[in-house]
């Protein structure tokens, strides 16, 4: 089974609309919908925004519903000059940009377990390589691969956004992604980010955000589609 977290609500529904033999499930508040697409079994849910509920929705699914890999989906602004408005964006690792712990000598970005310290959590390889693949396919649309950095703080800044990208060699910032990756890695479940990119360091003040946000979704949509379809 591959499950599905979304960020938006658009986003989920166009995958769900795609899936035959559907059952809906309500967990901790959340709806977890299964099925079949492409012949594959899938689950897909809307976490809600922020780390704390990313967590827990990742979790909530991987011990109801056991995934072989967990694909994390939305929307992310750039934090670099890569990437642009449309862009799409798939993970190799993820870091907490906002986890502080450097008044006890940690770096900036790292979280401490009790066996170890660990700054980026990466993605699935095999799952990076094939989304990026299933990107690449996209029209007008160029894909990236790198850091996605995550934290519970909309940033909006140009000059933090800059920073952001420079402290930890990342492409995007987003609000889900690392919580997610960050369970995926202690429950050894594999995951893979996609991002399609909202706003560039331009800030994009007269972007019509709802549209952007219909079109990223058709976008996130096809990959996944055909990276179910070819996995």
């Amino acid at each position: 089974m591959i499950g599905i977290i979304c960020a938006m609500q658009i986003e989920a529904d166009g995958i769900i609309a795609l899936m035959e033999n559907k059952k809906q499930k309500e967990i901790a508040k959340m709806t977890f919908t299964s099925g079949t697409l492409n012949g594959k079994e899938l689950v897909v849910v809307v976490c809600g925004v922020g780390k704390v509920n990313a967590a827990m929705c990742s979790f909530a699914m991987i011990q109801n519903y056991k995934p072989d890999c967990i694909i994390n989906s939305g929307v992310a602004g750039s934090v670099s000059e890569k990437v642009s408005v449309g862009d799409i964006v798939v993970a190799v690792n993820v870091v907490e940009h906002d986890m502080n712990t450097t008044a006890l000598g940690d770096l900036q970005g790292e979280v401490s377990f009790p066996e170890s310290k660990v700054m980026y959590f990466n993605c699935d390889e095999k799952i990076a390589d094939k989304l990026f693949a299933s990107a690449n396919k996209l029209e007008n649309t160029r894909a990236e691969k790198g850091t996605i950095a995550s934290g519970d703080i909309f940033i909006s800044e140009r000059r933090k956004r800059i920073k952001i990208g420079e402290t930890f060699n990342a492409l995007a910032c987003e609000m889900e992604g690392a919580a997610i990756a960050h369970i995926c890695s202690r429950t050894e479940v594999p995951c893979g980010i996609l991002r399609a990119i909202s706003d560039d360091l331009n800030e994009n003040k007269g972007m019509d955000f709802v549209k952007f946000c219909e079109m990223a979704s058709k976008k996130t949509v096809a990959v996944i589609n055909d990276f179910v379809n070819n996995i």
